[in-house]
């Protein structure tokens, strides 16, 4: 049972970047809007260095900050066929960590984006967990109609409605490290995951120094996100996210606690072709 619960917190850290389960049962809304939190919008000072041409980003998770579990590869590319479209591709694997002989893990997720929002128009997944289960999800956007249609397995079609231009989780959490910019102040970003349509809040909490990254010491802003939905993976507890605070935003670290004990990726490997502020940095 612990295994699992460490190997279920693990994918969750990994493909939503631990966006944390708020309370039970609340649908928040509806209390979101009437508190008048504004919806995030992307700064177009940042929007060169936050999608250029390309940016890769290897993390490194580790249950109870000690025992390797996984590692998360995400990378950003530009789609030249076509105009103002980018490829956000996320790989995680158990390779190398400590549950890989009992449940090994090789996911893949690919998101295209598009436009001066940056917002999904195609959604890819291919799942291979354990040693008989495997799983094809392809998702894809209409922004205009708010038409979504999404097929698993070959199946046939199944349809949504949402209400105005949405973002799926990794459009969502791209975007919004392009839209905080100050402590204290929250945004909504409105997600489209678990067959809903949902308004994450995003909390920008604090500024804190963190000495010990691969790029140095940093100064960053502590990043606390609110969502109601679960992605493909339960969620057990609060997250936290900590972006450079400089024009790069880079996502240095992030910490999930889960039900038993936590769960830490750390920025193990870094490159960004429009970023001059940071070397490009190596796995070790």
């Amino acid at each position: 049972m612990m295994l699992k619960q460490v190997f279920a917190g693990f994918l969750f850290l990994c493909f939503t970047f631990s966006y944390p389960l708020s309370v039970s049962g609340e649908d928040v809304t509806s209390t979101n809007r009437a508190q008048n939190i504004p919806y995030g919008v992307i700064d177009p000072d940042l929007i060169a260095i936050g999608y250029p041409v390309k940016e890769i980003l290897e993390y490194d998770v580790y249950w109870n900050a000690g025992i390797k579990i996984g590692q998360l590869h995400l990378e950003i590319s530009e789609l030249k066929e076509l105009q103002e479209s980018f490829e956000i591709k996320a790989s995680v694997t158990t390779k190398g960590g400590a549950i890989n002989l009992i449940y090994p893990v090789k996911d893949t997720h690919i998101t295209h984006v598009r436009g001066d929002k940056r917002l999904p128009y195609r959604y890819e997944v291919w799942q291979k967990e354990g040693y008989n289960y495997e799983a094809h999800r392809l998702t894809e956007y209409d922004q205009k109609t708010g038409e979504i249609s999404r097929w698993k397995n070959g199946k046939p079609r199944d349809g949504y409605k949402a209400k105005g231009e949405i973002n799926n989780e990794f459009s969502s959490f791209f975007n919004s490290r392009l839209m905080v910019s100050k402590v204290g102040e929250q945004i909504i970003v409105p997600t489209f995951a678990d067959k809903r349509q949902v308004e994450v809040v995003v909390n920008t909490v604090a500024e804190k120094i963190l000495k010990k990254t691969i790029l140095g010491s940093v100064a960053t802003l502590e990043v606390m996100p609110v969502m109601t939905f679960k992605g493909l993976y339960d969620k057990k507890g609060a997250t936290v996210i900590w972006y450079t605070a400089d024009e790069c935003r880079v996502p240095v670290l992030i910490n999930s606690k889960i039900v038993i004990g936590s769960l830490t990726a750390k920025l193990a490997a870094y490159e960004n072709s429009a970023c001059t502020r940071y070397e490009t940095v190596q796995r070790k």
